[in-house]
Order: structure tokens, then sequence, then C-alpha cells
């Protein structure tokens, strides 16, 4: 019987450090994770900046910020973020080709979740063609 409790304290001991440990990581608080930027002309880059700020108690450093697709060109914050500091995420699409887009960017750090999916969604509308006279 001792044993067991034995045993039963030793296993909850575990439990209430490593949960102990885990609010001390680095956490992100995002402004938003999905920005629409609704209708846009082909050929006319647009960008978007997503701020973050760090809820956590450990400095919060992103490893790699990765657009799922070439037409995505990601830059980012790369200096540890201290606690309650904030951060900046800026994503550029291209908008090459005319139709509904819907991209990912996958966020990579030292957080509690290690991964982070943001998203960028709206609409390339083609240009009206010249008219010729």
């Amino acid at each position: 019987m001792k044993k067991i409790l034995m045993i039963c304290a030793v296993v909850l001991g575990f439990a209430f450090t490593a949960s102990a440990q885990d609010s001390e990581k680095a956490d992100f608080k995002f402004n938003e994770e999905k920005h629409d930027f609704g209708k846009i002309p082909q050929g006319t880059p647009v960008t978007t900046v997503f701020e973050f700020t760090n809820i956590g108690k450990e400095p919060l450093i992103l490893t790699e910020v990765r657009p799922t697709c070439g037409c995505t060109i990601a830059d980012y914050t790369k200096t540890p973020v201290k606690s309650g500091d904030k951060g900046l995420i800026k994503i550029t699409y291209n908008a090459a080709v005319a139709a509904p887009f819907n991209k990912t960017i996958v966020v990579t750090s030292n957080a509690k979740t290690p991964q982070k999916y943001l998203n960028i969604v709206g609409e390339v509308v083609a240009k009206p063609a010249a008219s010729s006279r």
C-alpha cells in the first residue's frame, strides 16, 4: 500500500512540475490569425502585418516563418521577444493570378504551441482589358 501511495505521489509531483514549466514557456497572442484582403487588382502585391504579444514568461523566439507557396513572402521579428513585448510578421502576397486565394503561413517557435498557422484570403480580380479604338 505504501508503495502505491509513493508511486502516486511521484507521478503527481512530475505532473505538477511539468505543468509549472509549461506555464513559464513563451506564448503568442495575435491581433488576428486570419486576414481577408477582399478583392484586389491583379498584378498589385498586397501586404498585411500580423502583430503578436508574448504572453508567456520566457522570451519568444521565432525559428521559421514559412509560407506554403512561392506567391507569398514573409518577413518577421528575428530577435527574441521578451515577455509582454510585441513582434511582427509581415506577409506580402504577389496577386499574379486572377482567382480566389487562401494561403497558410506556418510559424515555428519555442512557444507552448510550437507551430502556429496564419491565413490570408481574398480574391484577385483581373484588370479590365483596355479597349482599342
